[in-house]
Order: structure tokens, then C-alpha cells, then sequence
């Protein structure tokens, strides 16, 4: 059954405010480690983790295409209309509603649902990054969907999705695309210096110590956006570095509200203030460009071949 979306005005960069779907965003976290597991169990490895996110969508969050064999699917959480889309590439396909259900039955279902399109998968069911966290199958804990809160958090992925592109036409070197981590539950962009970094020593839960040295082999200067949780209360802009040099969190940065958080080893700004802004855009990408700023001048990075200006649609990069 179709859902209605938020009846508040319709902003392009709406309020979601934290505690009023904290519930909701801990069970959708959830369900989308349950569909990005399935992505990483059939998805050949690439360089730091890039093959097991997500992508933003003109209604949800995709895997996009997955291979099974001579086949391929994908899953799509569509944010509109509320449901899973499960789609076949014989153009066989199921839909499971997104509703207020356990993640136990939600696991179930998807479980059932790629059998039946004889896409029989099997996935570690522990949840990855997440303290104290029990198997998908034995999750009846976590039951709540407001998909009020739902579409709106989408939205803002939207926005965010827009920006973090833009800014990431404005480099030449290595750099990720601009994809969602259902890990983290965060939407991330990252640059790299093209030299090797230490070797990782965090740990995080579910994670094996292999997994994070892989994904930070390289230097990075990395930004994302996520909407809360680990001790911050409210949706947040980050950006660090790793390794981060010694000077790197006494930079100024802007805007003014952007904070360098000790506790985490980053640059914060508040969602509200984007969102706020009389230009959000020009307020997120100062952000952007400033912690980046910080974190390759610091870092001695060779800017001048690894930098451009940020592309305009149309127009070839001038070489």
C-alpha cells in the first residue's frame, strides 16, 4: 500500500530533526545493512569498500545492478511510495512494503522475496559498526517507520548528493564517487593524496581489522554528511583526515558555526545551518572546500596536480 509523504511545505531542504525519528532511522539503518550486505556478498572487492554502498536516487537509495550469476538485480528503497524494490534484469520482480515491522520480519521477507526470483543469497547477519548489535533474524527490537521522517531524510540526500558532486568535479586526482555507507548510515565523498598512508590501527564493531586497513591504505581528506547519532544529537556535516596532520584542526574553516570536534577527530557543522542558509549551497561548499583546504595544506599535498576548478555542465574541462 502507498504511503503518503510529509504534509509539511515541501522545502528543498526540509528539517529532520534528530530525536523526532531516532527510532526510525536506527530500524531503517538496519534494513539498509540487510540490503547492502547482500550487495557486498555478490560484488567482486573494490579499492576501499567502493563496491558495497548505496547511491541516491530520484526516489530512494539503490545498490544498483548486482551480479548473480549470468543475471543481475537490484534493490531499491523507494522513499515515495514506500516499498523494496527487488528487480530482476528478466524483468521478474518483487516489492516489500516499508512499513512499521521488525527487522526480523523485514530480513525474512527480503530473504524469501530473492529465493523466489531465484536469487538465493547468504549474508553475515551480524550488523556492521553498530555496538552491542544482534542478527538480523533475531532483531524484534527495532520495529518503528515514520515515513514521514523517512522521505524527508531522503530529500535531504538529495540535496546533499547534489553538492557533494559538484564539489567533486573540482579534482583531478583520485577520488571516490559520491555514495552512501549503510555501515556508518552516511553519505560520503573523499579525496586522496595519491601517497600510502600508516597502517590503520581503529577498530569499529563487526568490522575486521583487514576491511579498515583496506579502506584507509591511502591518505584521504574525506567529507560526508549523516544524520546523527554516536554522540552528536543532530544531522551533521564531518570532514577529516587521515593520517591527520598536527596542524590540521587548528585551520580556520568555514562557515563560522563549523566546529572541530576532539572527541571524533573531525570538522562538524550543523545540518540546520546549511539547511537554514540563505544559500545552501555556497554554505556547504565553503564547508567543503575549506576542511579540504585544511587537510592538504597541512598535509603538504601536491595541489597543483591534483586540483581544478569545479566543472559546468557542458563545458570540457580546459587541459
Amino acid at each position: 500500500m502507498t504511503q503518503h509523504s510529509d504534509p509539511s511545505p515541501n522545502t528543498a531542504w526540509p528539517d529532520i530533526p534528530f530525536a523526532a525519528w531516532r527510532d526510525t532511522r536506527d530500524t531503517l539503518h538496519l534494513w539498509t545493512q540487510i540490503v547492502g550486505k547482500i550487495r557486498l556478498s555478490k560484488t567482486p572487492w573494490l579499492n576501499h569498500g567502493w563496491h558495497v554502498a548505496l547511491y541516491v536516487t530520484s526516489k530512494g537509495l539503490t545498490t544498483s545492478a548486482i551480479p548473480h550469476g549470468d543475471h543481475s538485480f537490484e534493490m531499491e528503497f523507494d522513499f515515495i511510495d514506500h516499498v523494496l524494490h527487488i528487480r530482476k534484469n528478466d524483468g521478474e520482480q518483487r516489492r516489500i512494503a516499508l512499513v512499521p515491522r521488525t527487522v526480523a520480519d523485514f530480513y525474512a521477507d527480503v530473504m524469501e522475496a530473492l529465493k523466489d526470483l531465484a536469487l538465493t543469497v547468504s549474508i553475515n547477519e551480524r550488523p556492521s559498526e553498530i555496538p552491542n548489535a544482534v542478527n538480523f533474524s533475531r532483531d524484534t527490537t527495532h520495529t518503528s517507520y515514520d515515513s514521514r521522517y523517512a522521505n524527508r531524510f531522503w530529500r535531504a540526500l538529495v540535496q546533499v548528493d547534489r553538492v557533494f558532486k559538484h564539489f567533486r568535479t573540482g579534482f583531478i586526482g583520485k577520488a571516490s564517487p559520491v555514495h552512501f555507507f549503510w555501515g556508518s548510515f552516511d553519505l560520503a565523498v573523499t579525496r586522496f593524496s595519491g601517497r600510502r598512508a600508516p597502517l590503520f590501527g581503529g577498530k569499529a564493531p563487526g568490522l575486521a581489522p583487514a576491511v579498515m586497513q583496506e579502506a584507509y591504505s591511502h591518505e584521504v581528506s574525506s567529507a560526508g554528511f549523516w544524520p546523527g547519532g554516536g554522540g552528536v544529537d543532530y544531522p551533521a556535516f564531518y570532514s577529516y583526515a587521515y593520517p591527520a596532520p598536527a596542524a590540521f584542526s587548528e585551520f580556520a574553516v568555514s562557515p563560522p558555526e563549523a566546529v572541530f570536534s576532539k572527541e571524533l577527530g573531525e570538522f562538524l557543522l550543523p545540518y540546520d545551518v546549511v539547511r537554514t542558509a540563505k544559500d545552501p549551497d555556497a554554505t556547504l561548499l565553503a564547508f567543503l572546500e575549506s576542511t579540504y583546504d585544511a587537510a592538504a595544506v597541512s598535509g603538504a599535498w601536491d595541489r597543483a596536480d591534483l586540483e581544478c576548478s569545479r566543472g559546468v555542465p557542458g563545458t570540457a574541462r580546459k587541459v
